[in-house]
């Protein structure tokens, strides 16, 4: 099922989410590191990064949902699909939550912060394993004609083969 909303040929919604679960990951990867060195500034890098990773993870859901919206009802992609944005919701609500309580005072964050961070992190590595199966498994955002021999996305020939060549 080919993605509704592209850019160069490719679905925005597998282009964009790198940028919220690098942010968001790195986040916690930093706050990790801030523990272990005692060092501060990485806590306050982290604050920054959950920022930006909320931005960009509400801009990957529009295209999710655009996504999303065209699947089939009572197909098995729906349902993975609906578990996998839900889910995403509450990923971004728990890091929207952390950055919130860390506003105040970035590099002081509260034991309350970093247990949302993790938390979100943790449920954020489900959800991108649903992604993975909605497009690895159910063909979710893939072009309809895909094959190993296919044209670039960039040139105007089609995907489809003309002759499928035999399994």
């Amino acid at each position: 099922m080919e993605s509704r909303a592209k850019f160069l040929g490719h679905p925005l919604h597998q282009q964009l989410i790198a940028f919220p679960l690098g942010l968001l990951g790195m986040a916690v990867i930093f706050d990790i590191i801030s523990f272990a060195t005692q060092n501060t500034i990485w806590t306050n890098i982290a604050f920054y990064m959950i920022g930006a990773g909320i931005v960009t993870g509400l801009l990957a859901a529009v295209f999710g949902l655009v996504d999303w919206i065209a699947i089939p009802n009572g197909t098995r992609a729906k349902s993975v699909g609906l578990m996998h944005g839900l889910g995403n919701v509450v990923v971004v609500v728990a890091f929207l939550a952390s950055f919130y309580l860390r506003w105040p005072d970035p590099i002081g964050a509260s034991t309350l912060a970093y247990v949302c961070s993790f938390v979100g992190f943790i449920i954020a590595l489900f959800t991108g394993w649903l992604g993975g199966e909605l497009v690895d498994r159910l063909g979710v955002g893939v072009d309809d004609g895909a094959h190993l021999d296919a044209p670039s996305s960039l040139s105007s020939r089609s995907a489809t083969p003309r002759h499928r060549p035999a399994a």
